[in-house]
């Protein structure tokens, strides 16, 4: 035999398309060459195979070795074929059989020695195979991650020599089991109750989480606006199975690497505002995915939302959208999931101090002006609710009785029932209607309508803010369990409008 097939995969965004490893040993001038679009870290694999092969005692083919990596126009990198490369090898060679190479896909990197290590990437291929209705094979390091996905037939080994015995039928290898993997949630430790009053900002926090709005909090520094982004996942529904098994894989790819035993935690991700445009949106070469992709089903926290540049903020218009990101170069497009929830938390002013009753602000109008002409309209417009969080005289704060009671439990039970009733009426959360979706879920009384046909007409609005302002009104009636949207809802989501007020009386 001088010609032996072996299945791998790629990676692709969050996709693992086919690679087919084709290995033909023919006579002439002796060498191994790889061809099929390999970059700098597959070129290299001839080497750490050729001394795993020989370290291992098998015999390393003195011809002229070809390794073609198909489809030609797809992209490799890593070390992740050099598995499959060896067992292309063998096989060519007639030291191993071949009558299970088909029934597996194998990825791996190889050490000098012949022992498998981690490679990046091997949930989305995992994902991939189970849907080819073939095993996977995956070293011992990569062995919790792959054993997440419970259809799946993942088998993990330490050392080429226990793949190879596998394949010759002499000897069993591993089963990938989640059984010892556990689930961390968020940690216990933050509550709702750590934040020292401020109940406007609490109860918008709330209708955020029930109906997962977007929202920018106002206020000047040290009155738990971080805090409360912070306290935001503890009051959100747990991940479902398939909607984890997706961050996991967005993970799994990432720069950052991807830790099983949390895979199940809801994401929050809070970027320092000195990221750059492709950190927060991703790219790169390959691609890798930036915070908002990592922030997938979770929560996308933007602290001290005017020191990030224009350009990095303006970037989020889109995915706030379309819930996805398209990185587009000129070798290349990659599509990764962007459905985050966007909490961002800004001072009044430069100083911080707009305002404040007790300290001094020190902005001149202008300056004023140009911190807030910092946010465009269409991003303001894409934020459904703005929350002004005032300072607390220190008097008050005194005064305020210490409760140990869990808040975050109770909040969270409230925020489940609005959830299950947005489930059960359209199938998703009232944040992703469709402006042709409210007239049919979000009806309201002629009053509710009076009210807001003056709003819009006052302040200018656009038809964007129009159509989010019925929306948080419909989550507030959920949570109220009203049928129909009231005046009283409408009231309340207009006060989650402050700085569309604020940049039209400035």
């Amino acid at each position: 035999m001088t010609l032996a097939i072996v299945y791998s995969r790629a990676s692709s965004g969050i996709v693992a398309p086919l690679v087919t490893v084709e290995t033909h040993i023919s006579y002439g001038m002796a060498g191994l060459n790889i061809v099929g679009l390999p970059e700098a870290a597959v070129k290299e694999s001839k080497d750490r195979v050729r001394s795993a092969l020989m370290n291992t005692s098998f015999e390393f083919p003195i011809r002229r070795i070809t390794i073609n990596l198909a489809p030609a126009d797809l992209p490799k990198e890593g070390g992740r074929f050099d598995l499959p490369i060896a067992l292309g090898i063998l096989a060519a060679s007639g030291q191993l059989p071949i009558d299970k190479l088909m029934q597996h896909e194998f990825t791996g990197e190889l050490a000098l020695s012949g022992e498998l290590r981690h490679v990046r990437g091997v949930l989305p291929m995992v994902l991939s195979a189970a849907k080819a209705q073939r095993n996977l094979i995956v070293p011992q390091a990569n062995a919790a991650e792959a054993a997440l996905v419970k259809r799946a037939q993942v088998f993990s080994a330490e050392h080429l020599l226990q793949v190879c015995a596998y394949l010759k039928g002499e000897d069993s290898l591993t089963i990938c089991s989640r059984n010892a993997i556990a689930n961390t949630a968020h940690s216990a430790e933050l509550d709702l109750s750590d934040v020292r009053g401020q109940p406007h900002a609490k109860r918008a926090l709330e209708i955020a989480a029930a109906g997962k709005h977007s929202m920018l909090l106002m206020g000047p520094p040290g009155t738990g606006k971080t805090m409360l982004a912070s306290r935001l996942p503890t009051i959100l529904p747990e991940l479902e199975e398939d909607a984890a098994l997706e961050v996991a894989a967005i993970a799994s790819i990432s720069s950052n690497g991807f830790d099983p035993v949390k895979w199940q935690s809801l994401p929050f991700r809070a970027p320092h505002h000195t990221s750059s445009n492709v950190a927060l949106v991703g790219g790169g070469r390959p691609p890798r995915p930036g915070e908002i992709s990592l922030a997938h089903h979770g929560v996308l926290f933007l602290d001290e939302l005017p020191e990030f540049s224009r350009h990095v903020l303006e970037s989020l218009r889109e995915p706030l959208e379309s819930r996805q990101i398209t990185i587009s170069r000129a070798a290349f497009q990659t599509v990764f999931p962007a459905e985050f929830q966007l909490i961002a938390a800004m001072n009044p002013c430069p100083c911080g101090y707009a305002g404040n009753t007790r300290t001094l602000c020190r902005c001149t109008p202008q300056q004023l002006q140009r911190y807030l002409d910092k946010l465009s309209g269409p991003l303001l417009d894409r934020i459904d609710m703005q929350i002004e969080v005032p300072s607390l005289p220190p008097e008050i704060l005194s005064s305020l009785p210490v409760d140990n009671a869990r808040q975050s439990d109770v909040v969270k039970e409230r925020v489940m029932a609005a959830r299950l009733l947005q489930m059960k009426r359209q199938r998703k959360c009232n944040r992703d209607l469709s402006a042709a979706d409210l007239p049919a879920f979000c009806p309201m009384d002629s009053d509710s309508k009076s009210l807001m046909n003056q709003v819009m007409n006052k302040f200018n609005l656009s038809a964007r803010v129009y159509h989010r302002i019925v929306k948080v009104a419909r989550t507030i009636a959920d949570l109220a369990d009203q049928e129909a949207i009231l005046i009283e809802h409408v009231s309340e989501a207009l006060t989650y409008r402050c700085l569309d007020r604020l940049k039209i009386s400035g």
